[in-house]
């Protein structure tokens, strides 16, 4: 989920590694072939007149789905699109996709509440301006379906307790703010996230490193739910049987997952560090990230290399360079292993200028259009409220609600 559901990543399409998940999921089965038996025909006339045989074309198999989403909280980042928006482009041509944005998740600490709806509205218009195709994914805003709240309140009935003061994320954010600063909320939200993922029946969910803690809490979850309410029990109650939820997968991209700070390389990328001066927002002008590449930390040493545990920096650049330029690994060792930081970095600046800018430029052009953004988020909206309110009944049901 970025804070990405779960990017959450949240868990994601309806095939192969599924937000969905990242979190990505064995959940690839394909059909069983059974061979049947041969039967011989003996023609008992004389003459025969054979006629073609017609058959209807087999449907298109369905896709596998993907979920996934951002907080509108902070600029996103070059680690946001690297990390994840940019793999979601690829992910959309292969699965059904729901990338939505997550601004229930980003009311679990302190914000400005004048800035939580331009933000939103932002995080969506980059999310289009990256190349996310709404003729392939649905792109939303989570509070606009309602169904995600009333999960979490289902799944909050069976979630143990020791579940959620296991969280690392919970223990490291409320040590920093304190008991008196913080919400129940920043407790409970990996709940939000397994509805997130939950919801929409997710093969996999696209997740970074450091949000597999929370797809795991999703899969146990899910899996107690199936147990509690799920198999001969509903289907008692009138359920089609089986299972109640899809336990998804966690899809890890192979590259670009975790982008490091411009200060500290052993820190990722992140929209909520005190400096500015740490990452490049998608955002940035060119003159901005150009101070910001110029200052950013380096070492001593007089030569450029990868993978070396004791130059964090210079792998990070390397890897960030070799990201926006298109390049393989190989190529980038073999041109920059010889040159200082002092003619690596104005390289690296004019790459991320040009990968940046025609990203800024469409961006500003949906910016420039509110009605096609409303229009955007009221059509995926009403997609995805279509399969989660089907999910939700069947939870509802299958835990013994009066049917409404």
């Amino acid at each position: 989920m970025s804070r990405s559901l779960l990017s959450h990543l949240f868990a994601l399409p309806n095939s192969s590694p599924r937000f969905t998940s990242s979190l990505s999921y064995s959940a690839i089965s394909g059909p069983i072939l059974k061979r049947n038996s041969q039967c011989t025909f003996r023609c008992c006339s004389s003459a025969v007149v054979s006629h073609p045989e017609t058959s209807s074309p087999s449907p298109p198999p369905l896709k596998k789905r993907v979920v996934s989403g951002v907080q509108p909280t902070g600029a996103l980042h070059l680690g946001n699109y690297l990390g994840a928006i940019r793999n979601w482009v690829s992910l959309q041509d292969t699965y059904e996709t729901f990338f939505f944005i997550v601004d229930l998740h980003a009311v679990t600490l302190p914000y400005e509440t004048k800035d939580l709806s331009k933000a939103t509205k932002d995080t969506a218009a980059i999310y289009l301006a990256c190349g996310v195709d709404i003729s392939k994914a649905s792109v939303f805003v989570q509070s606009h379906v309602r169904a995600h709240a009333e999960l979490m309140w289902l799944l909050s009935s069976t979630t143990p307790i020791g579940w959620l003061n296991r969280m690392i994320q919970f223990k490291e954010k409320s040590r920093k703010a304190g008991d008196e600063n913080v919400g129940v909320a920043l407790l409970t939200y990996p709940v939000l996230m397994a509805a997130d993922i939950l919801l929409y029946q997710s093969d996999f969910v696209p997740v970074g490193d450091d949000q597999k803690q929370h797809l795991e809490l999703t899969r146990q979850l899910a899996e107690r739910v199936n147990n509690l309410y799920g198999g001969r029990k509903w289907k008692k109650m009138g359920g089609r049987g089986g299972s109640i939820f899809k336990i998804p997968e966690p899809l890890i991209p192979p590259t670009g997952a975790r982008v490091m700070s411009l200060t500290d390389g052993l820190s990722k990328m992140s929209k909520s560090a005190p400096s500015d001066q740490s990452r490049i927002n998608l955002l940035d002008p060119k003159d901005v990230i150009a101070n910001k590449i110029k200052r950013c930390k380096t070492d001593s040493f007089t030569w450029l290399e990868f993978d070396n545990p004791d130059r964090p920096e210079c792998n990070n650049l390397l890897c960030i360079y070799q990201l926006v330029s298109g390049k393989t690994k190989e190529e980038v060792a073999q041109e920059c292993q010889n040159m200082s930081w002092g003619t690596f970095k104005p390289l690296v600046t004019d790459a991320l200028v040009a990968h940046l800018q025609p990203i800024q430029a469409r961006y500003e052009e949906i910016m420039s259009e509110p009605s096609y953004l409303d229009g955007v988020l009221a059509e995926g909206a009403a997609k995805a409220t279509d399969i989660a309110d089907s999910t939700l009944n069947n939870v509802y049901q299958a835990m013994g609600f009066l049917r409404r």
